[in-house]
């Protein structure tokens, strides 16, 4: 008989984003002539940066001719994307990361859902919350986790960040082997300092434990205190695998184009005690598991760096921004307290009260979609987190139907 792994079966019952859409079919099926601003799910809305269509489209006629025909490529990505990244995003700001320690892949969230596999099934994990939600459900769906109970799984240990520590959790009070950090962060927006990080890293070290750093809006800061990279940060590539990505970069949530960082001096340990370069187990894995993201796509992913691509991505940044800057100062106004929309594409909105109905009055009287907050964890409960993801006119247009849907 054919068994199952039990272990999916602790799940909650629909993924969050899952649960906000089948709300929002079933308002517009009752609803056909009401028009819905979705300013909930983090997907961008502006199209590509023409330095990288045009290196796709290159690219692609490529691939029709047979003197520049590309069959299989190397699975950890292309020497120009690799070394490309290394130069701009970690050499440039003074972080020692070298080309053959970035691995090229389609995607963060299949990334930071992956590479749990390479830890031992009773590692202690950490993940803060509020959360995204990929960390947690792929430790469940290993069986890492005891079952689901107010709001959260036995068997994981939260890293409660709340508006009295500013979002930044704080260390952990008990022995953990595994920790999730994610800055900017989703869904909060909270950015961490220099200080915080090595504090962090600091940890990390002393209590032979590793940093799982989500860097995937790394892009938004502008504040130029702020770290982008966890490697910026003395003593990091010991302990720490950083995760990267151009979906909100650059607009590749179509596309599909990310990264990963592995130091080669990163360990974890065997059951002797004995240090495992991470680097190699990461490779053997992704040589097993993954058949490289295609020619073309990556074409595009390098022209993000050339100077034409560096203009338009910053010029995509600043039109999310400037939608965040108006989505933070209109929930001021009304006298909520936000989090985020600074140097982060997300509004983290206090909304005094349940975060699904706020979302109910939301989509119900104003026809906005948000994202309850309730559905990033238990510290996310009287929550909404609202996304900059859209066109200036709709974000205006979302915000004159909030206000008044909450005078």
């Amino acid at each position: 008989m054919i068994a199952i792994n039990e272990h999916y079966l602790k799940l909650q019952a629909s993924y969050l984003f899952t649960d906000i859409a089948r709300r929002v079919a079933a308002f517009q099926a009752a609803n056909p002539d009401r028009e819905v601003i979705k300013l909930g799910i983090g997907d961008v809305t502006r199209a590509l940066p023409q330095a990288c269509i045009e290196a796709l489209h290159k690219a692609a006629d490529e691939m029709g001719r047979e003197d520049s025909f590309r069959g299989y490529g190397p699975e950890q990505g292309y020497a120009f994307l690799r070394e490309t990244i290394a130069q701009n995003d970690f050499q440039a700001q003074g972080a020692d990361i070298s080309a053959d320690e970035i691995f090229i892949s389609d995607g963060a969230k299949c990334d930071t859902g992956n590479i749990q596999e390479l830890f031992a099934a009773d590692t202690r994990i950490a993940v803060p919350d509020p959360v995204y939600p990929v960390y947690v459900d792929t430790n469940v769906m290993a069986g890492r986790t005891g079952v689901f109970e107010d709001g959260r799984y036995t068997g994981l240990h939260y890293l409660e960040s709340t508006r009295d520590n500013g979002f930044i959790p704080e260390l952990p009070r008990e022995p953990v082997d595994l920790i999730y950090l994610c800055f900017p962060n989703n869904p909060t927006g909270a950015t961490i300092t220099r200080n915080q990080l090595k504090r962090w890293v600091d940890y990390a070290r002393n209590n032979k434990a590793l940093i799982l750093y989500d860097a995937a809006y790394e892009a938004f800061i502008r504040d130029p205190s702020l770290p982008r990279s966890i490697y910026e940060i003395e003593g990091a590539r010991e302990v720490a695998i950083e995760f990267r990505s151009f979906s909100k970069t650059a607009g590749f949530t179509g596309t599909r184009c990310a990264f990963t960082v592995i130091p080669k001096n990163c360990a974890a340990f065997d059951a002797q005690g004995r240090p495992q370069a991470l680097h190699s187990l990461w490779n053997r894995r992704h040589c097993t598991k993954f058949n490289g993201v295609s020619y073309p796509v990556q074409r595009a992913a390098e022209a993000v760096y050339s100077d034409e691509g560096k203009a338009q991505t910053r010029k995509l940044i600043d039109y999310y921004l400037k939608n965040a800057a108006l989505i933070r100062k209109e929930m001021t106004a009304l006298g909520y307290e936000c989090t985020g929309g600074e140097n982060s594409p997300y509004i983290w909105v206090n909304g005094r009260r349940d975060s699904w109905e706020f979302f109910d009055l939301l989509l119900q009287k104003a026809g906005v979609v948000c994202t309850p907050g309730a559905g990033f964890g238990r510290c996310g409960r009287g929550y909404i987190r609202i996304s900059a993801f859209n066109q200036y006119e709709n974000v205006q247009k979302a915000m004159e139907r909030i206000k008044a849907a909450l005078a």
